[in-house]
């Protein structure tokens, strides 16, 4: 895999990797991106959440305009200068609207340089936004200090949410919150079942081994952490409305 020009790699802060982008689990996680129609261009990316309604994930991403929206409206309510960190940006796009937010600086955070790469390609000229290739524990955030952490479907692919939000809670400021929006939670007794559903879908694409690194969140595991559940799925104001947000928001606080 070739690296991009000098100009791009200047919108990437890096934490140490001497070959970005050519881990085995990459290319197998980009390869079935691909499969799945979710690998778009720049426009699509730089349109996103809005996406031609007939594509095939339109849905989705109706979804994730609804939960975009009210993230950001609930953001630009605090009236304030904002330190906000995205883990598992991907392309970027939720970041890029974060940043448009008055006063916010936004870090986007991935260990996917493929889509990382367009992210800095396509939001070059964003001077609120930048992007770090690398995890949570690379070093690169060492003394830094965030008003907001935001993980937007991306917690099903941290492997312990305790273990996640414990270490999220040392880089926030006093008083800081963590978001966690469009990924599902499971009660005890589904998630053996998710699990399964999870490997056959996998499998199906002909690679069952990345099942190992999708996982399934008990929501009885956030027990011990100030939290509230700004959006329930379940509550009788979603079911009247036809289901239209099926994940949880969840913040915890410092």
């Amino acid at each position: 895999m070739s690296l991009p020009d000098s100009s791009i790699l200047t919108n990437i802060h890096f934490a140490g990797n001497e070959n970005p982008g050519n881990s085995l689990f990459e290319k197998k996680y980009i390869t079935i991106r691909c499969m799945e129609n979710r690998l778009y261009s720049d426009v699509e990316v730089m349109n996103l959440p809005d996406i031609a309604a007939e594509h095939t994930h339109a849905g989705e991403w109706m979804i994730r305009k609804r939960s975009c929206h009210r993230l950001i409206h609930y953001l630009t309510e605090k009236k304030k200068r904002l330190q906000i960190l995205e883990p598992g940006c991907g392309n970027g796009w939720l970041s890029h609207c974060l940043a448009e937010i008055p006063g916010a600086e936004v870090t986007g955070l991935d260990i996917n340089f493929t889509e990382l790469q367009q992210a800095a390609r396509v939001f070059s000229d964003n001077d609120h936004l930048r992007f770090i290739y690398g995890d949570l524990e690379s070093g690169l955030l060492t003394g830094r200090k965030f008003d907001c952490i935001i993980f937007a479907a991306a917690i099903q692919y941290f492997h312990s949410i305790k273990k996640t939000l414990s270490l999220c809670l040392k880089f926030l400021k006093p008083g800081g919150e963590i978001h966690l929006l469009d990924s599902p939670f499971y009660d005890a007794e589904e998630i053996e079942a998710a699990k399964e559903r999870t490997f056959l879908y996998y499998d199906s694409l002909g690679y069952p081994e990345m099942s190992d690194y999708y996982f399934h969140h008990d929501i009885h595991d956030l027990r011990g952490f100030r939290y509230k559940i700004v959006q329930n799925p379940n509550s009788l104001y979603n079911k009247f409305w036809g289901n239209r947000d099926c994940f949880y928001w969840i913040c915890v606080k410092k």
